[in-house]
């Protein structure tokens, strides 16, 4: 009678139970395979997986109708041809690496002994050769010659397949427009590099308030928890963008009904341009005086007459909530209103001319 599974076949199945000692999985038959719980338990004896999990094993040997599974071949049931299989059905294999030698490292699987070249050796974050001398660790079987005289394996692709395997669960559990939490893991000038699930996502400076953010130390710190949404997910790239400023009420809501042409407010220069100057209003919103309304002749370099957080009052002109802008003019003092006011009662206009009182003390002047 053909075996249900060959062996060093691979099955995708779920975790029924899980003892001191064994892991079932549901095969779909009268009996649940086996697996030694020892393969996925840390040194800690905290064991990585629970009951009704997913997970992939390779078939390992059927006997007295107990099939037994396994994610990877230890050194004791590594003899030659056990490796050989395993070379064939691209079975991991753990293995001892014993000393660093020309171009790699010796590893020890059971009696066969191995090499792992330096470039095999880990993957992304590479540690010194040295530090990885005594370690047991898992590999796949890249060569096997000469009736296993020359076996060459790779750690690096397990755990490169061990990153797309999480990097393709992440792609199906965090999709753009969900709220996330993570934790903030190191600062940039250009942003946070936040933690998500394992994942390092980046939350750029403009994204992090709806208020200008010039300096992140002010607002996050390494450690710190935020929630944040997720606007952008490019995972063949590995690239996720979260965004806290999204979760924030938008203060251009309504602004046009609160703030009316006319509305007089204390402003504070946020930021100097050529052309005019950037005024905070309300958390988060910036109006602009323009160039041509500010007492300077044409021609000035307002950065030398203003500054970021000079004290400016101002009058709304106009709010343009679809765009976001907000035009302003700075508020004159008494006397120069008083003139303003003086003049255009003298210079009444016959063709409906509207008249601009600083325009008109320019003229004035």
């Amino acid at each position: 009678m053909k075996p249900l599974y060959e062996v060093g076949q691979q099955i995708e199945t779920k975790i029924v139970a899980i003892t001191d000692d064994t892991i079932f999985l549901d095969l779909g038959l009268k009996s649940e395979g086996i697996l030694n719980k020892a393969e996925l338990t840390d040194e800690n004896g905290n064991c990585s997986v629970k009951e009704g999990d997913s997970i992939k094993v390779y078939f390992l040997s059927g006997k007295n109708e107990e099939l037994t599974f396994t994610t990877k071949l230890s050194g004791k049931d590594a003899g030659k041809e056990v490796l050989e299989n395993a070379y064939k059905n691209s079975i991991p294999v753990e293995g001892h690496v014993t000393k660093e030698i020309k171009g790699g490292f010796e590893v020890m699987i059971g009696s066969t002994r191995a090499f792992c070249p330096y470039s095999q050796m880990g993957y992304r974050t590479r540690k010194e050769p040295a530090e990885y001398v005594g370690q047991h660790l898992t590999f796949k079987i890249q060569e096997y010659k000469n009736d296993g005289k020359n076996v060459v394996v790779s750690n690096r692709m397990i755990l490169e397949q061990q990153a797309n395997e999480q990097l393709n669960k992440l792609a199906s559990e965090l999709k753009v427009g969900m709220t996330v939490t993570g934790t903030v893991k190191s600062l940039e000038s250009y942003g946070a590099f936040v933690d998500v699930n394992g994942f390092q996502a980046l939350l750029p400076i403009s994204e992090i308030s709806r208020e200008r953010v010039n300096d992140i130390h002010d607002k996050l710190t390494v450690g710190q928890e935020v929630t944040a949404k997720i606007i952008k997910a490019d995972w063949a790239h590995e690239k996720m963008s979260l965004s806290t400023k999204e979760l924030e009420a938008d203060p251009w809501d309504g602004l046009d009904k609160q703030l009316p042409a006319g509305t007089k407010l204390d402003g504070e220069v946020s930021r100097v341009a050529d052309f005019g100057l950037f005024v905070k209003v309300a958390p988060g919103i910036d109006g602009l005086v323009h160039i041509s309304k500010l007492p300077v002749e044409r021609n000035t370099n307002l950065r030398k007459v203003y500054k970021s957080g000079d004290k400016m009052p101002v009058i709304v002109e106009k709010v343009d909530v679809e765009e976001k802008r907000i035009s302003l003019t700075p508020v004159v003092s008494n006397e120069e209103q008083d003139n303003a006011n003086e003049y255009l009662s003298k210079h009444s206009s016959d063709d409906g001319e509207t008249y601009n009182p600083f325009a008109a003390l320019l003229k004035k002047k």
